[in-house]
C-alpha cells in the first residue's frame, strides 16, 4: 500500500511541475505582444477497484458503493485564454491591435502561413508590411506594400490601407488586411515568436474582412497587450507549491510508513 502511495504522489509532483512551467512561462510573457496566457488541466489516473459499487453482499442486499483506489493524477492538457488583452496606444501609424476574434496571417520564407496577434508592423527594402522577429520579418498575407513617397498610413479599422502621397490630397488604398478565423482556436500549435500554425484540430482558417461575420476589428496607432493577470499568476502559483508541498508529505508519511513495516518484519 505504501508503494502505491508513493508513486501516485510522485505523479502529483510531476504534474504540479508542469503547472510551475505554465505558469512561470505566463509570468515571463506578461510584457509579450499579443500574447495568451495558458492554463493547465488535470486529470486523475487509473483505479485500483477492490469492491465495485452494486456488488452482491452475502446477505443479499446490494453494496451502495464500491471501495476504489486512485493511482495518482497527470496534465491532461494545457489550454489557452484567447480572452482580449488591454488595448495600449503607442501612436505608432504601423501599430495594428485586433478588437475581438482574429488573427492576422503571415508568410514564413518557406511559404508556409502561420497566425499571431502581434500587430507591430514594419515595412522591409521592398516596402512590404511585415511582422517583425528577433530573427526575421514574415510577409503579410495578403501583401501589402507602401509606395516609396509615402508621407502617411492609414488603416481603417475594417483593414482598409491607404496612404497619402506628395501634392495629392486624396488617400489612395494599397491594399486590405484580413483576418484569419477557426473553429477551434484553442487547437492551434503554438510555435513561439507571437506565431501560431494551423492543425487538424483547429479546422482550417476561415479569412474574412474585420468587422464582418463576428469577426473582430482593427485599432490603428495601439497595440494589444498580453492577456495574463501577474496577480492571479501570482495567486496561483502560492496554491502550486503549497500542493506540491503536500504530495512532498505525502512520500515522506509512506517511506516512514514502509520503514515501519520493514522494521516489524525484521522483528518478527
Amino acid at each position: 500500500m505504501g508503494i502505491q502511495a508513493l508513486y501516485s504522489a510522485a505523479s502529483g509532483m510531476t504534474a504540479l511541475q508542469t503547472k510551475l512551467d505554465v505558469i512561470a512561462n505566463n509570468l515571463a510573457n506578461t510584457e509579450t505582444t499579443g500574447f495568451k496566457g495558458e492554463r493547465a488541466n488535470f486529470e486523475d489516473l487509473l483505479y485500483r477497484h477492490e469492491k465495485l459499487p452494486g456488488a452482491e453482499a452475502a446477505s443479499g442486499q446490494y453494496t451502495a458503493t464500491g471501495i476504489a483506489v486512485g493511482l495518482g493524477s497527470r496534465i491532461e492538457s494545457t489550454q489557452t485564454d484567447l480572452t482580449q488583452g488591454t488595448l495600449q496606444q503607442t501612436n505608432r501609424p504601423l501599430d495594428v491591435a485586433i478588437e475581438g476574434n482574429g488573427f492576422f496571417q503571415v508568410t514564413d520564407p518557406s511559404g508556409q502561413i502561420y497566425y499571431t496577434r502581434a500587430g507591430n508592423f514594419s515595412v522591409n527594402s521592398n516596402g512590404a508590411f511585415v511582422v517583425g522577429s528577433a530573427t526575421m520579418g514574415r510577409l503579410l498575407d495578403p501583401n501589402i506594400t507602401i509606395p516609396v513617397d509615402t508621407t502617411a498610413v492609414v488603416i481603417s479599422d475594417t483593414g482598409k490601407v491607404s496612404v497619402q502621397q506628395p501634392n495629392n490630397t486624396q488617400l489612395n488604398q494599397v491594399g486590405q488586411i484580413q483576418l484569419a478565423t477557426f473553429i477551434n482556436p484553442q487547437g492551434l500549435l503554438a510555435l513561439g515568436g507571437n506565431l501560431y500554425a494551423q492543425t487538424e484540430s483547429s479546422g482550417a482558417p476561415q479569412q474574412n474582412t474585420p468587422g464582418t461575420n463576428g469577426v473582430g476589428t482593427l485599432q490603428q496607432n495601439m497595440l494589444e497587450a498580453s492577456n495574463v493577470e501577474p496577480v492571479t499568476q501570482l495567486i496561483d502559483l502560492i496554491t502550486t507549491q503549497r500542493s506540491f508541498e503536500f504530495n512532498s508529505q505525502a512520500i515522506n508519511a509512506s517511506d516512514q510508513i514502509l520503514q515501519l513495516i520493514a522494521n516489524l518484519r525484521r522483528q518478527s
